[in-house]
């Protein structure tokens, strides 16, 4: 056990993109920022893959390469109801298609470029506040390297769904029974099947929906959630479940039943919790899922993500540059996160309550089919603007 300590302006719990994209934004202005990552890069999340337009301008300020890496630009939505019935209309604001595998590794690159101090495999055990202290918060990190700490004047939570952290703070979502908010299941495959380049497929099945779009190199992202109840009620198999839940959607069994499958085994997650969260704990700014996970329908998780990082940077610069206290800082950044997301949010949770049951998935795609001038105006509320 090493028992120095080091010191950066900023340290960031988590290496997703929320985590670094704000690294990237910090280390831009010159902070010191210590990130710590449990995983190595690359690696695959489950996640939908697709990230709407509104994210496109601020990858590219950030150093992102986007229009050299051929991504296929998405502009068309299906949606199918459990028994198949499909509705097609064009996105108003569209997307691209890139894996968590490459888009992580590309910005961990060019934070690591920028001066990021950038430790994986590393797991954050304890993070300590105290506020007389000009370096206010103590993280405790586990390594193959020992137990080290480290000081820092802000820390920032980008630590996904569910984490250690979550569990010994005590946040209420982890401590509340199981329900049909907080117990889902979320399962990705890479896959390759002759997909409209342009499309993003939503394919409803009995208590969960899966999406479909392509990314990089010609490949497929097949991701699903749904309930932990369907897959006890199939014994814990995924393959048992997929085959009799899934395969109900016609549209769906042709997938898995000819698409070829990239993934040894699926990547799954579990205990997906879609109740509202705090986007401060313990003086930590939450950036991310960690924030508050996101259903997929509100447009997509990527995209507010990054966004929130860049609400969350904003008032930490000024933080920093002495400009406002630690309680105005925290204070903007909670009114900025609920005036930028909490419409979104609410759309998202009504649509999704439309998704995943035969009766009302068939009127909401039968709906849409006769009153298609109905979808953009509903397509448009679960998307943001460029930021």
């Amino acid at each position: 056990m090493r028992e120095g300590k080091s010191y950066s302006d900023i340290a960031i719990i988590g290496g997703g993109l929320a985590g670094l994209c704000f690294a990237i934004q910090a280390a831009d202005k010159g902070y010191s920022v210590a990130l710590f990552e449990k995983e190595v890069y690359p690696h695959h999340k489950v996640c939908g893959e697709y990230i709407s337009m509104e994210s496109w301008q601020f990858l590219m300020r950030l150093g992102l390469p986007l229009e050299d890496l051929q991504l296929p630009i998405i502009n068309q939505l299906q949606v199918s109801s459990v028994n198949g019935k499909l509705f097609k209309h064009a996105l108003p604001l569209g997307g691209f298609g890139i894996s968590r595998h490459q888009i992580d590794a590309l910005l961990a690159e060019i934070a690591v470029k920028k001066g990021v101090q950038l430790f994986t495999q590393t797991k954050v055990t304890d993070v300590v506040f105290n506020e007389s202290d000009r370096n206010a918060f103590v993280i405790s990190t586990q390594s193959s390297n020992g137990n080290n700490q480290h000081k820092a004047a802000i820390t920032v939570g980008s630590f996904g769904k569910r984490s250690n952290l979550d569990l010994q703070w005590k946040r209420d979502f982890v401590q509340q029974k199981p329900n049909k908010l907080n117990n889902y299941i979320g399962i990705k495959y890479h896959i390759r099947y002759p997909h409209p380049a342009d499309t993003i497929a939503l394919h409803n099945f009995e208590n969960g929906y899966c999406g479909m779009s392509k990314i990089e190199h010609d490949k497929s992202c097949l991701c699903y959630l749904t309930t932990a109840q369907n897959l006890k009620d199939n014994h814990n198999s995924i393959k048992l479940m997929e085959e009799n839940i899934l395969y109900k959607n016609p549209f769906l069994k042709d997938i898995f039943n000819h698409a070829q499958f990239l993934f040894p085994h699926p990547i799954a997650i579990s205990q997906i919790s879609f109740q509202q969260k705090e986007s401060i704990e313990n003086h930590v700014l939450m950036v991310g899922d960690s924030a508050g996970s996101i259903t997929p329908l509100c447009g997509n998780g990527m995209s507010m993500a990054m966004h929130a990082s860049k609400l969350a940077f904003e008032q930490v610069d000024l933080f920093l540059q002495k400009k406002i206290n630690r309680t105005e800082m925290e204070t903007q950044y909670q009114q900025a996160w609920k005036q930028q997301f909490s419409t979104r949010l609410a759309t998202g949770r009504i649509i999704q309550s439309m998704f995943g049951k035969t009766a009302t998935s068939n009127f909401l795609v039968n709906t849409m089919n006769l009153l298609p001038f109905l979808a953009t105006p509903l397509i448009k509320a679960t998307h943001g603007k460029a930021f």
